[in-house]
């Protein structure tokens, strides 16, 4: 029997004590700054949306893409980047540039089906976990929620599994987790959201990505009801700050794009008039918010823009309560309140003006980094 890290875990490790040269050979339009290598997406395009770390807390090599909410490791990176249909042929070529021998055709710890070179398919693997997970209602990812204040969570979207895997360069553990099903409008799932919690509060587990998308997750959402085409869609950038509006509005239909890239990708499902864009009160979210609304604009869907207080929504219905919530949101979701184009601030007691963002501290910002709905998306509970 087979013991002890995997052949990818030590490959992974092993770039991992190399991240910058790995950096500069597969991601060379890149640059470093500080503990970072800076790209602009998996591709190797200019910019600053992927961050790959290179020293520092945490461990080397791990790379977030911030448009899309992708995260992954130095493997992952040389599997996307040389388009290696297989995790064998991602392996080979890693050990090609660590200069190590070829791996045996037997290599211990890759099973059969990875050895023969069986393409890894994403989007299967991502709706075999769901298979696997159980309804959210009475488990400790409800217990989470709640905690954020989110007393509308028992969506068919929403699912767990009582100890899921978390790997992190050679290590493996299992935590138990949120998973969220991220579809497109016609209600298939495509991939993914995995949030890993602690075992003993209800809390993100203490991991340096405690959020991972797996599968396709960019430009689909997290969908919470059935839209109907009299009614607006609210659409926002994550699954707390959505599931804030739901609890203070129970009446609407909402889906979480994950992501502020993802949100500005967005696709309105087909015969939906109004859109309601919530947006999170940040650059990215003024950003991603106004590419959305011109779509709508071209589309001929009525957009109206929503922007918190907080950070994002889920701090203004902890800082304000769901009634004070309601009261400021709820008439905008009425027909004559969305208007082509149009944007609405929602002012709080902190608030420094028309949504703008708020001076000084405050909490860190939630951010998905990458799920959606089970078919239609609708309640299946009452909480």
């Amino acid at each position: 029997m087979h013991h002890g890290p995997s052949p990818a875990a030590v490959i992974a490790a092993a770039l991992a004590a190399r991240a910058e040269d790995v950096c500069r050979k597969y991601l060379p339009n890149g640059r470093r700054l500080g503990r970072y290598w800076i790209c602009g997406n998996l591709d190797g395009a200019r910019g600053r949306s992927l961050f790959v770390r290179l020293s520092g807390s945490g461990k080397p090599g791990g790379w977030t893409d911030a448009a899309t909410g992708e995260h992954g490791d130095l493997l992952d990176l040389i599997r996307h980047r040389i388009n290696a249909p297989t995790l064998r042929a991602a392996l080979d070529e890693a050990r090609r540039f660590l200069a190590l021998p070829p791996a045996p055709d037997c290599d211990p710890g890759i099973s059969p089906a990875t050895a023969s070179d069986a393409p890894y398919d994403a989007t299967e693997a991502a709706r075999r976990l769901w298979r696997r997970c159980r309804a959210v209602d009475g488990s400790h990812a409800e217990r989470y929620l709640r905690a954020r204040g989110l007393s509308r969570c028992r969506f068919a979207a929403l699912r767990f599994h009582p100890a899921l895997r978390y790997r992190e360069g050679a290590s493996v553990r299992r935590f138990p987790a949120l998973v969220a099903a991220v579809t497109g409008g016609d209600g298939r799932i495509f991939g993914v959201q995995r949030t890993w919690l602690d075992p003993r509060s209800p809390a993100k587990a203490g991991v340096a990505a405690p959020r991972k998308a797996l599968g396709r997750v960019y430009g689909l959402a997290v969908r919470f009801g059935v839209p109907s085409d009299d009614a607006a869609l609210v659409v926002g950038e994550g699954i707390e700050t959505v599931l804030s509006l739901v609890t203070a509005v129970p009446e609407i239909t909402a889906a979480a794009a994950l992501s502020a890239g993802s949100l500005g990708a967005f696709a309105p499902p087909p015969g939906i008039a109004r859109l309601v864009i919530a947006r999170d009160n940040d650059e990215d979210g003024a950003l991603a918010a106004e590419r959305l609304a011109l779509r709508c604009a071209r589309l001929g869907i009525a957009a109206t823009v929503v922007v918190p207080a907080g950070n994002d929504f889920n701090d203004d219905l902890v800082d304000f309560g769901p009634a004070a919530l309601r009261a400021r949101l709820a008439p905008l979701f009425r027909p004559a309140a969305c208007a082509p184009g149009s944007q609405a601030a929602c002012p709080g007691p902190r608030s420094g003006g028309a949504g703008g963002p708020r001076s000084g501290g405050g909490r860190e910002k939630r951010r998905v980094g990458q799920a959606d709905r089970k078919r239609g998306g609708s309640e299946c509970a009452r909480s």
